[in-house]
């Protein structure tokens, strides 16, 4: 947990438009000692005077995805905080003074990270602040240069001296809170002060042989699960990787799991969410007949079950086989676009992940979590851990779960290849593809309803570490779509 914390704050700094003290947290935890999972929802809750009405009084008709009003709480502090707390050997503050230094010295930007800077360089002229931390002489950054965040540091540093309350309840609370005033926001001291992260219990499902285990919701793990419960209705033998069968297959599992995460995923402090019949066996056999071989559904998919009232993943695995599966997230890159004032934070966009219709269960409302897209996920073989990784890019994340642990078992890959292979996302009713994807393969998608356009930038990045408990050997890969990599010492 130690190395986990401290290496989500370094990437704070490093990868700032992906991830964020103003971001949120979320993770689980096999305590090797006990032998038990443990999930941590480190999400933040919309502002106590989030409303419906108070949206339309501002002329807005959705959740704004960028700007003041699409601020929620930022979870990620308290969520480290209180890990390392339970988790954690080391002072909680000493975890974050290589981000400090980062921040107060300087790092040198890389080409991915320069790319999308680069691409979101007009966000951060939503304000004078975001543009001073971001747009030195008015531009991004270029590859190779350096960059500091003076102001980032010092916050970084109060945290590390008097820990999570510096942030909720101290001098950078003050300053989020004079910031969201003057900019017109709905963030109040109290929606500060009262934030907690909250220790849940897993949802999991089976497949072929695996426990595959995600944070429950208002996370959308719970759509991975889907997604692999319908395909584990299927015979992958006579299927050929990649080809039209196969990417047919996966991308309308995914879309009938989709349409009941879209229904039902919420804070399930605010409505229930139906999770044991979402992932039973008899709904995923009715989701599975649903699909058509020789036609793709119509977008948007229904739900199926009866009505019922730009992301950093990381993962690590020590010497006593303690394992973290840790994400940390702004949302969309960039997140809000808005710093807050003299703190350097970056806040992040989740109130994007709200609507505003009164009759669904992930309407906006005072002091609750929206629908999540981040989610760590561990795997378990007869009762012990074997996997863990994560799949990150928004909506793509439980498709990227069933994708890289299909490619796994069903297709006899490592997991770097599991990874490495070409990959496509199913979302607005279009099938986004890598270009590996064969162009025979693309020309039937199309004749069989799909809507295929070329993917304009890599989809998602992985991270997995496989545990083989015979030989006593550690297995790790990572994404070349991003800049991770795998370390063992």
């Amino acid at each position: 947990m130690d190395a986990a914390v401290a290496a989500s704050a370094t990437l704070c700094v490093t990868e700032p438009l992906s991830t964020g003290i103003g971001g949120d947290c979320f993770l689980l935890y096999h305590e090797a000692a006990t032998g038990k999972l443990h999930a941590l929802n480190g999400s933040g809750r919309a502002p106590g005077r989030a409303t419906p009405d108070t949206m339309r009084s501002y002329g807005m008709t959705t959740v704004p995805e960028r700007g003041i009003l699409s601020v929620t709480v930022p979870g990620a502090v308290d969520a480290w905080q209180t890990a390392v707390e339970r988790f954690g050997t080391h002072d909680f503050g000493a975890l974050l003074e290589p981000a400090i230094e980062y921040a107060e010295k300087g790092f040198a930007v890389t080409p991915v990270i320069a790319g999308g800077w680069r691409n979101h360089a007009g966000l951060f002229r939503l304000s004078a602040d975001s543009a001073q931390s971001f747009l030195p002489h008015d531009k991004a950054p270029a590859a190779g240069s350096r960059h500091c965040f003076p102001d980032l540091a010092r916050s970084l540093r109060l945290v590390a001296e008097q820990g999570k309350d510096a942030f909720y309840r101290g001098a950078i609370a003050d300053e989020i809170i004079r910031f969201s005033d003057a900019q017109g926001g709905l963030l109040e001291y109290d929606d500060l002060a009262s934030h907690r992260s909250e220790w849940v219990t897993p949802v999991s499902s089976d497949y072929r042989g695996l426990t595959i285990c995600e944070v429950p919701p208002n996370s959308q793990g719970i759509t991975a699960l889907m997604t692999l419960g319908i395909l584990g209705q299927a015979g992958f033998d006579s299927l050929q990787h990649l080809g039209p069968a196969h990417i047919h297959l996966v991308a309308e599992a995914f879309k009938l799991a989709q349409a009941e995460g879209a229904r039902y995923i919420a804070d399930p402090a605010f409505s229930e969410v139906p999770v044991q019949a979402l992932l039973s066996e008899h709904f995923a056999q009715q989701q599975y007949a649903r699909i058509d071989p020789d036609a793709a559904l119509t977008w948007p998919a229904s739900p199926g079950l009866a009505e019922h009232r730009d992301t950093v993943y990381l993962t690590v695995v020590d010497e006593d086989r303690n394992i973290v599966s840790f994400i940390n997230s702004l949302y969309h890159p960039g997140g809000s676009g808005m710093v807050a004032g003299s703190t350097g934070i970056l806040l992040q966009n989740r109130g994007a992940c709200f609507v505003l219709d009164e009759q669904h269960d992930n309407c906006i409302a005072p002091g609750k979590r929206p629908l999540h897209t981040i989610i760590p996920a561990m795997a378990y073989r007869e009762g012990k851990p074997v996997l863990s990784f994560g799949v990150m890019g928004g909506s793509y994340q439980p498709l990227g779960h069933a994708w890289v642990i299909s490619n796994w078992l069903d297709f006899g890959m490592d997991l770097q290849e599991a990874i490495d292979a070409p990959r496509f996302h199913a979302e607005n009713g279009t099938l986004f593809v890598e270009r590996p994807v064969p162009q025979a393969t693309r020309q039937e998608l199309l004749r069989l309803g799909h809507r295929v356009v070329d993917a304009d930038t890599p989809i998602g990045g992985a991270q997995m570490i496989y545990i083989d408990w015979m030989e006593g050997v550690l297995h790790g890969a990572s994404d070349p779509r991003k800049d991770g990599c795998a370390l063992g010492y």
